[in-house]
């Protein structure tokens, strides 16, 4: 199995810069690839302060010049919110920029706080048709010339300039949840990827068999990869409740995505703040002792433990997500916890 890095820039506190997260995100990086990690993962939002990314492309060139191993993913641009001849073209400039290391992940995108401001009003639930749309026009540009004539996007002849490193093409990845989007990875001869979000490990297990599902129902491709990416945070054996401000944080985080997904509130200069806690109260699994144990929080054994379910699973790949609304530092020791005692049991 696997590990990668998922990570972005997040600001909870207006006084920390925006030039001092990026530096935070290029060390987190760093540390991953000398680690042994895959990939380090950044995906696409917009004009929100607790997930900063307009364009995953040019943190990843920056990137790609820092390092020399480990794989540069989108993960995952908007289909709406990309021309397949953009989205071609972009992706391979980024193949070229990192001599090969580019892989991209497509999702139909979640926030109607985005698709207002972005799409027109577009409602987020039909996002789908666009990515179903994208993907094989987007192989077909990386091919050579290609025309299109789609429900959505229309073109006359066009190719991808430039061509990517990676032949036949650079490996590309589907935001997955309901068997239909399994299916359409599969088909396309995509990788997928899951999130169990805040449900435990039999959401994993269920998502993998959709995943096998999809792959029973089409022999004539290659077998994927699947990748789970969790929010994940190591401490310390000797200190018992480190696992508390983790979960505390993770919370928090959840809360803020709720106030961003529910899309009553105007936000201010980038922020929202979090859904107060009185309002889950009847959701348990929101409950920071919930929280302890879906998402991957718990010392390096414990980790060790879980992940290994997941690997005799058949997981391909486990997605270290780093986005937790907690300081840099604790970030990065939970980071080199993990790199220090935890990876070396799966090598």
């Amino acid at each position: 199995m696997r590990f990668s890095l998922f990570a972005h820039m997040e600001r909870w506190d207006e006084n920390v810069t925006h030039r001092e997260l990026f530096e935070n995100l290029a060390e987190l990086t760093l540390l991953a690839e000398a680690g042994g990690f895959e990939t380090v993962w950044i995906g696409e939002h917009h004009a929100m302060e607790y997930t900063i990314s307009p364009s995953p492309m040019p943190l990843l060139a920056y990137l790609a010049g820092q390092t020399s191993t480990i794989r540069l993913g989108a993960g995952t641009i908007i289909a709406p919110f990309w021309n397949p001849i953009r989205a071609a073209g972009e992706c391979a400039l980024l193949d070229v920029i990192s001599n090969g290391r580019m892989e991209v992940g497509i999702a139909r995108g979640a926030y109607q706080i985005e698709f207002d401001r972005l799409a027109s009003g577009l409602r987020a639930t039909d996002g789908g048709k666009h990515l179903r749309e994208l993907v094989p026009a987007v192989r077909a540009l990386w091919q050579g010339d290609y025309a299109h004539d789609g429900e959505i996007w229309q073109f006359p002849t066009a190719t991808s300039v430039p061509k990517p490193v990676q032949r036949p093409t650079p490996p590309m990845w589907i935001a997955a949840r309901d068997p239909d989007s399994h299916d359409f990875a599969v088909a396309q001869g995509c990788n997928v990827m899951v999130t169990p979000l805040m449900k435990g490990d039999e959401e994993v297990v269920d998502l993998k068999r959709k995943f096998d599902t999809a792959v029973g129902n089409h022999p004539e491709v290659s077998k994927p990869q699947i990748m789970v990416l969790r929010h994940t945070y190591v401490h310390a054996a000797s200190d018992p409740d480190g696992w508390r401000p983790a979960a505390e944080g993770i919370q928090k985080y959840y809360r803020t995505f709720d106030a961003w997904f529910g899309n009553k509130t105007v936000p201010s200069n980038g922020f929202l703040e979090p859904s107060p806690v009185s309002k889950f109260a009847e959701r348990p699994e929101f409950a920071p002792e919930s929280l302890h144990k879906t998402a991957m929080i718990g010392t390096p054994e414990e980790v060790i433990d879980r992940l290994r379910f997941y690997q005799e699973l058949g997981i391909d790949e486990f997605s270290f997500w780093t986005d937790n609304t907690l300081s840099h530092e604790q970030k990065r020791t939970s980071l080199e916890l993990f790199i220090n005692e935890v990876v070396p049991a799966f090598r």
